[in-house]
This record gives structure tokens, C-alpha cells and sequence, in this order.
């Protein structure tokens, strides 16, 4: 038998196998995905329940009063040396159109009629006595105006050390600090919120009636000082009527659009009646020289056209939800880490833009009132003590040219009014968080 050879088992060289490369560091999102994600976590944050018309109505009457002040109100420097205010709706009469549009401030009042209303009501539920409740409103708004004042106390006296002549610094304290009596009739008008709830309608009826009372007198008697006297009630009774409209919304009486039409086509038209024949001026605004002010204090025409603006901020409450993204579905940003996906780039919607920028304005409204005058007349002084002299900043509102030169400095106003935004926000903001002690609770 031949011999049987085994040749030996062969040992499997071992496999030479690449190193794995380490995990790639995930991408560093763009400036633009940053962008996208910050707008998305703004409309997740946002409850569903939350009314997105409201605050853009409230955005409106901002930007609206905002744009109406630097485009109506003029300083100019004059022969003497000194500044003093003036407007160009009173050499140009073509512009009044344009008050129509820039004065919202009844719409203010009306969201806050609304907004007051359910925060009281929730409140009452949450068992928050009146005290605390108003409390917290006000510091809403003391807040950042104790900022407008003290900063406008240090100018004032800065002024006044450099010699600067007593009619600049009239008109410059006059324009700064104008927002302030829009807060105090606010504050007063807020802390009547209670009563103002119970029967909304008929103290928006009792409002009308007593602003037309002091003109009526006046037709009747003529110019006596009993007319005269009742005529300063206006100043409350002219924006408790939005006001109250507003309570009555919250309370869902305006819940039909007939009540908005009415709303809309009775106030227009009685305005129209009130302009055409009735003497009042067709300017929603007060123009210097001018015998009669629709709002120092509101007239008759001034409350309806407030009226007027209220039945049309109904009617276009859906287009604003619409605008807004509120039927959108929410689309909240993957969390960083989250897996292969969490790269990806994400994509806000066109309408949660325009939520974010209308929520964001919602939370600085105050510090944006209050400061949007002073940034303009930062501008007009600061570069008059360069040494210049501009066109649409300190020569006369006499002309259309005036127009065009002072919409090229609407943008130098909203830069130093963002620096003023960034200044003073916090202020308005730690006022809207709820204090945890000293907090008063009934049963």
C-alpha cells in the first residue's frame, strides 16, 4: 500500500482590513438653516389656541403709529438758530389720505379691550385677586416709560447746561415724551377692566354718546365754558369706546360678520357725514395751525373712524390667520443629534415668517412706542451737530421733494431705533414674567 502523505492544514493568513475612518463631525448648519430653525421653534412655541390675528392687529397699529410719526412730524431749524416742529400735512393737504392708514391707535385699544378682558377673566379663574392682576399689567408699561424718562431727565439737563435754547428743547421733550399720554389713558382705561366687562356694549353706547355731548352743547349754546369743560372727558370716553368693543369681541359679541359690517359701513359713514358737513377735519391726526384736532381730545369723527377701523380689523382677522401660518400645521425643528436626519436642512413656511416677526414685535411693542420718537430726533440732533444740513431731516415738510427725501431716512430711523430696541427690551420683557411670591389669591 502506498504511503498515504497528509499534507499539512494551511492557516488562513488573516484578512488586511481598512481602518475605519472616524464619524464625520455633522455638518455646521448655515446661517440661512439657523434662520429656518429659530422661525420654526417660534410656531411651535406658539399655542394652537392662540389667536394670531390679534397680535397682528396689535403689530399693525405699532408699525402704523410708528411710520405715521416719522413721516407726519417734522423738526425743523429754523432762521433763529433753534428747532421747532412742524408737518407737512399742513403744506401738503394731498397727504391727509395717508392719516387714514397710519393712524391705528384705535385698533391698539381694541386688542386690548380683548386681551384685557381674557386676561382678567383667566385670572379670576387661576383665583389672582385684582391687585395682582392689575399689578402685572401695569408693570407691563411703567417699566419701560420710567426708562424714557430717566434717559430724557439726563438730556434735559444735558440741554440745559449747553445753553441750548428754550424752544429746541421744548420740542424735543414734546416729541420725545408724546408716546406717554397714550399710557397714561391706557393705564387708566386697564384698570377699569372689570367694570368695563360686565356690559361692554352699552358703555361703548355711553362713550359715544358722552364725546358727541360737549359739540352738541356747544351747536345749541354756543362757545360757553360748560361744553369746553366736558369736552376734556374725551380723552377716556374717545378710547374706551374701542375699548369696550374689544371687551364685548372677548365676551363673543361680534362673533357674526354682520357685526363687523355694521361696524365698518356705520363708522365710515357717519365719519364721511361728520367731515363733509359737519366741520370736523378729514385728518385723523392733529396738523399745527389747525383750529380743530380730531385727537386733542377725540372728536366725534376721531371715535368713528376708531369705530370704522374696528369692523375692519373683524373682517380681516381670517386672511390675518391665514397670513400668519395658524393653519398651518406645525413643522417644530429636529432636535440636534437626532439621528441621520438631524442635517437636514428644514424649511419655514412663508407664513411663519410673518408669525415670527409679528410675535417678536408683540414682545418689544412698548419699548418700539416709546423710543420711536426718540430715535428719530437722535438722528435730526445728532447729525445737526455734524454739521449738516439735510433735506427730509431739518429743512421744511413744504413739498412733495420733502416726501421722498424723508422716506430715504425711515431706515436711518429704524437703525437707531433697533439700537434703542436692544437697550431697554429686557425691560419690557422681565415685566411680562410672572413673579412667583407676593402673589394674591382669593377663593
Amino acid at each position: 500500500m502506498a504511503d498515504l502523505q497528509v499534507r499539512p492544514a494551511t492557516v488562513p493568513a488573516p484578512r488586511r482590513t481598512a481602518p475605519r475612518p472616524a464619524p464625520a463631525a455633522p455638518a455646521r448648519p448655515s446661517a440661512r438653516d439657523r434662520l429656518h430653525r429659530a422661525v420654526l421653534r417660534i410656531d411651535a412655541a406658539t399655542p394652537s389656541s392662540r389667536d394670531r390675528a390679534v397680535d397682528a392687529l396689535r403689530a399693525y397699529s405699532i408699525l402704523g403709529v410708528v411710520l405715521g410719526h416719522w413721516l407726519v412730524s417734522a423738526v425743523v431749524l429754523r432762521s433763529g438758530g433753534h428747532l421747532a416742529g412742524d408737518s407737512p400735512l399742513r403744506h401738503v393737504p394731498a397727504l391727509t389720505p395717508l392719516t387714514w392708514v397710519l393712524q391705528p391707535l384705535a385698533l391698539f385699544f381694541f386688542v386690548g379691550g380683548r386681551v384685557g378682558s381674557q386676561s382678567y377673566a383667566s385670572a379670576v379663574a387661576a383665583g389672582t385677586g385684582y391687585r395682582a392682576w392689575l399689578a402685572r399689567r401695569l408693570r407691563q408699561l411703567l417699566r419701560p416709560a420710567l426708562a424714557l424718562l430717566a434717559v430724557w431727565t439726563l438730556v434735559l439737563i444735558g440741554l440745559a447746561a449747553a445753553g441750548a435754547a428754550y424752544e429746541t428743547v421744548r420740542t424735543l421733550v414734546q416729541l420725545a415724551l408724546s408716546p406717554l399720554w397714550f399710557l397714561c389713558v391706557y393705564a387708566a382705561i386697564t384698570a377699569a377692566t372689570p367694570l368695563i366687562r360686565r356690559c361692554p356694549g352699552r358703555l361703548a353706547l355711553a362713550a359715544c354718546a358722552l364725546v358727541a355731548a360737549p359739540d352738541l352743547a356747544r351747536a345749541l349754546v354756543g362757545d360757553a365754558a360748560g361744553p369746553g369743560a366736558l369736552r376734556s372727558l374725551n380723552v377716556l370716553a374717545g378710547w374706551l369706546v374701542p375699548y369696550a368693543l374689544g371687551a364685548l369681541w372677548a365676551a363673543g359679541g361680534l362673533a357674526r360678520r354682520g357685526h363687523a359690517v355694521a361696524l365698518l359701513i356705520g363708522g365710515a359713514s357717519t365719519l364721511a357725514a361728520l367731515v363733509l358737513w359737519c366741520g370736523y377735519p378729514a385728518s385723523m391726526v392733529g396738523v399745527p395751525g389747525a383750529a380743530v384736532s380730531n385727537l386733542s381730545p377725540p372728536t366725534p369723527a376721531a371715535v368713528c373712524f376708531g369705530v370704522a377701523q374696528c369692523g375692519l380689523g373683524l373682517l380681516l382677522c381670517g386672511a390675518l390667520r391665514r397670513l400668519t401660518g395658524q393653519r398651518e400645521r406645525p413643522n417644530p425643528p429636529p432636535a440636534a443629534g437626532a439621528g441621520a436626519g438631524a442635517g437636514a436642512p428644514v424649511r419655514a413656511t412663508a407664513g411663519q415668517f410673518r408669525w415670527a416677526a409679528v410675535a417678536l414685535l408683540n414682545l418689544s411693542a412698548m419699548t418700539v412706542f416709546l423710543w420711536h420718537q426718540t430715535s428719530m430726533l437722535a438722528t435730526t440732533v445728532v447729525a445737526l451737530g455734524l454739521g449738516g444740513y439735510w433735506s427730509g431731516l431739518h429743512t421744511a415738510p413744504d413739498g412733495p421733494l420733502w416726501v421722498l427725501f424723508r422716506l430715504a431716512w425711515l431706515p436711518v430711523f429704524a437703525g437707531v431705533l433697533a439700537l434703542c430696541w436692544l437697550s431697554f427690551r429686557d425691560l419690557e420683557r422681565s415685566a411680562r414674567r410672572r413673579p412667583r411670591e407676593h402673589a394674591v389669591h382669593v377663593r
